[in-house]
């Protein structure tokens, strides 16, 4: 859920400046699903810029005070939100952890990286949401280890459909700094797409498992 309008334009703006954010719809990518997609969305390139990332660690530190006051730790989902999450750890002077997708095989065999003790209050940052499965075994890893979770902080989300339904069954509160919405709303706006592709964007969201461009 988008709680700003103004970051969440913002956000958009700048995802697509910096190409963490790619659209072609008539050229689509395949993602790893099979899903053909006239998006592509890598986050973790806000990394590469400074003023970008600083922005974007600001909001999500402030949204995150602004709805759980001063959680004890922020934790990030493995490995695309580890970089992210790191920063608004350390801009709100918080211990950090990072979530496995799956426990180590050797060694102390851990899920959750980094010290977290059992009732801590633990807010995640993710990078992307797409059907939420990822991020909501994180969350389940991180209650299995006694954090008390309040919620989940993404920069981005698709906005499906599934993903909605699944954080609702697991009763986990999303907060989103944009999202597809914003995004085509943006591209709209300056003109980055004209109405073919924008039609495309929006047509592709109504139905992504089976979207083609032809």
């Amino acid at each position: 859920m988008v709680r700003d309008r103004d970051t969440a334009i913002k956000t958009a703006e700048l995802l697509l400046q910096i190409k963490a954010i790619k659209l072609q719809p008539q050229d689509p990518f395949t993602w790893a699903s099979g899903w053909s997609s006239p998006i592509y969305c890598d986050n973790r390139v806000t990394l590469s810029y400074h003023t970008i990332r600083n922005y974007l660690r600001e909001n999500i530190a402030d949204r995150i005070e602004d709805l759980y006051g001063k959680p004890d730790v922020i934790a990030g989902v493995a490995t695309g939100a580890i970089g992210i999450g790191m920063l608004v750890a350390d801009y709100m002077k918080l211990p950090f952890v990072y979530v496995r997708p799956e426990a180590k095989k050797h060694g102390r065999k851990n899920q959750v990286e980094g010290h977290l003790e059992k009732g801590q209050k633990v807010v995640v940052v993710e990078d992307l949401i797409s059907t939420g499965n990822s991020s909501l075994n994180a969350v389940a890893a991180l209650k299995e280890a006694g954090a008390d979770v309040k919620g989940m902080l993404a920069l981005f989300s698709y906005g499906f459909d599934e993903a909605t339904e699944n954080f609702k069954n697991q009763n986990i509160e999303l907060t989103t700094l944009s999202d597809y919405e914003h995004l085509i709303l943006q591209a709209q706006s300056t003109g980055y797409l004209n109405e073919t592709e924008i039609a495309l964007l929006k047509s592709w969201r109504e139905n992504p498992s089976t979207w083609s461009a032809s």
